[in-house]
C-alpha cells in the first residue's frame, strides 16, 4: 500500500511516501513558520522524488494532534485537500503516539511530550512493544499534574520532555530516562505505519471527520 503522511503537529513538520513498510522518500522541516506555503512544495519534492503521482498512492495519512493548532489545521486541511481532490480516502492518527514510536520496542514506559505553552504540556503514556498501547490517554495538563501519575523507569521524548526536564527529574528522579536527541522530533516516515494500520483496521474515515 503506498501512502502520502504529513505531520505538522508542532513547529517541524515532514511528508513521507512509504510503500509497504519502506520509506521511499521523506522531506522534514524544522522550525518553519511558512508551513502554509512550504507544506505542498515538500510534497512535490517527495512525489518527485519518489516518481509517483497523486494518482499512483492508495491513501493519505495526517496526525491529528495535540499539537500546534494552527500547524495542525494546515496539515490536515492539505490533507483534506489532496484526497478530495485525487478522490483517495485519508486517516489520521496520534501524534503523540507517533513520536512514542521513535523509540520501539523500548523496555520502559514511553512518556511524549509536547509543550503546550501556559504552564502545560499534551502528554501521554505508552506501551511500545510494537505498535504503542496507550497507558494513560493523551491530554493536556499542568508538568506536575501529569507527572504525579507515573511510577517507575519511565523515557521521556519530545520538545516538552526538554522544556521541562528539571522538573521531570524533580519529580521521578532516577526513574526518568530521556530520550537521545535524534527521537524528540516527530515524523511523518513513523506515523505512515500508524496510517497504515487504520487503513487495515478501519479503510479510511470520512473526510469530514478529520
Amino acid at each position: 500500500m503506498k501512502l502520502l503522511t504529513i505531520d505538522s503537529s508542532t513547529s517541524s513538520c515532514s511528508v513521507a511516501l512509504t510503500s509497504g513498510d519502506q520509506v521511499v522518500a521523506e522531506h522534514f522541516l524544522s522550525g518553519t513558520r511558512t508551513l502554509s506555503s512550504r507544506l505542498l512544495s515538500s510534497v512535490d519534492l517527495v512525489l518527485q522524488g519518489s516518481g509517483l503521482t497523486m494518482a499512483d498512492i492508495d491513501g493519505l495519512g495526517v496526525a491529528l494532534g495535540p499539537g500546534a493548532f494552527t500547524a495542525l489545521r494546515v496539515g490536515i486541511a492539505t490533507v483534506k485537500g489532496l484526497a478530495l481532490a485525487a478522490g483517495k480516502p485519508a486517516v489520521g492518527f496520534s501524534s503523540l503516539a507517533m513520536l512514542a514510536m521513535n523509540l520501539p520496542w523500548a523496555s520502559h514506559p514511553v512518556c511524549p511530550l509536547f509543550d503546550a505553552r501556559k504552564g502545560e504540556v499534551y502528554a501521554g503514556l505508552y506501551r511500545c512493544s510494537g505498535l504503542p498501547e496507550a497507558l494513560i490517554e493523551d491530554c493536556v495538563a499542568p508538568p506536575r499534574a501529569f507527572l504525579a501519575q507515573i511510577s517507575g523507569p519511565t523515557i521521556f521524548v519530545g520538545e516538552g520532555a526538554l522544556r521541562y526536564r528539571e522538573e521531570i527529574i524533580a519529580a521521578l528522579g532516577d526513574d526518568a530516562l530521556f530520550a537521545p536527541s535524534f527521537a524528540h522530533q516527530p515524523r511523518a516516515s513513523v506515523g505512515a505505519l500508524l496510517a497504515r494500520c487504520a487503513f487495515e483496521g478501519t479503510h479510511g474515515i470520512p473526510l469530514a471527520r478529520l
